[in-house]
């Protein structure tokens, strides 16, 4: 593996002169961002060696490189998920290789469905803290010492630092945020109403498909994390309807701009 990773960092440095420090992973109709990018380079992901390529039709599938709030980014404009076949380590693979490529910070955006009752569709939740409910876990196997320890410490896994920045980003734009904790399942289905219930007696204030290996190993990187989630729909008891991916796609636009307004200020003042 560490080889692969090395080979795709090898051949992206022969496709773009960018030197990010900041990595930015975005989610189901959160793409919008990249228009804030200036951007330098794209690379597709299936011209890049050992790269998974996103069968999701709603994330495009490309790396971005450029330039947003005075910092050299790096972009992936659709991420992978467990739940499309890929094991644990091709879905957090690029994550390494921005790594290698040198970034200091990662940012990663979802959508997400509420469980707890305060939320309302469009919430925007920053989060402090996630619940790893995945069968598979990123780190299981041969541990690189190059790339972090063997036993990890969690204990914060999202960057407090960042998420009072954002938090003071939100206030002084109007925006109302929440900040609570994550649990990842697998998917591709949605929650049964048991399920929503389940995830919210552990802890949980949303639950998606996704996030929660991208940070465990970037935690195992030492790289400091900030995620944040547009609640789509609600698993909340009596507010559980039916919900489409276009459902999805639609809330996560409308919230968009708010999102990318704080993570553009964020990127910019760190």
């Amino acid at each position: 593996m560490l080889t692969q990773f090395k080979q795709s960092v090898e051949f992206i440095k022969s496709r773009t002169s960018v030197e990010p420090t900041i990595g930015i992973i975005l989610g189901t109709g959160l793409g919008g961002l990249v228009k804030e990018i200036n951007v330098i380079d794209e690379i597709p992901y299936q011209d890049i060696p050992n790269f998974p390529v996103s069968t999701v039709e709603s994330h495009s599938g490309k790396l971005i490189f450029g330039e947003l709030g005075g910092k050299k980014v790096v972009a992936m404009q659709g991420r992978f998920h467990y739940y499309e076949g890929y094991n644990m380590q091709q879905v957090t693979f690029p994550v390494r290789v921005m790594k290698l490529l040198g970034i200091q910070r990662l940012f990663v955006s979802n959508a997400s469905g509420g469980v707890n009752p305060d939320f309302e569709v469009g919430e925007i939740m920053i989060q402090n803290d996630h619940i790893n409910l995945f069968p598979a876990h990123p780190l299981i196997g041969k541990n690189f010492d190059e790339l972090g320890p063997r036993f990890p410490d969690m204990s914060e896994p999202y960057d407090p630092e960042m998420i009072g920045l954002a938090q003071k980003i939100a206030a002084e734009n109007n925006i109302k945020v929440s900040v609570g904790t994550y649990a990842g399942l697998t998917g591709p289905t949605l929650e049964t109403p048991a399920e929503y219930k389940y995830v919210r007696v552990i802890g949980a204030d949303a639950v998606g498909m996704s996030t929660v290996p991208e940070v465990i190993v970037a935690r195992h990187m030492e790289i400091p994390c900030f995620a944040i989630s547009i609640i789509t729909d609600l698993g909340v008891p009596g507010k559980i309807h039916k919900v489409s991916l276009q459902d999805v796609i639609d809330v996560a636009n409308r919230q968009e701009p708010k999102m990318t307004l704080i993570m553009r200020e964020l990127i910019a003042r760190i």
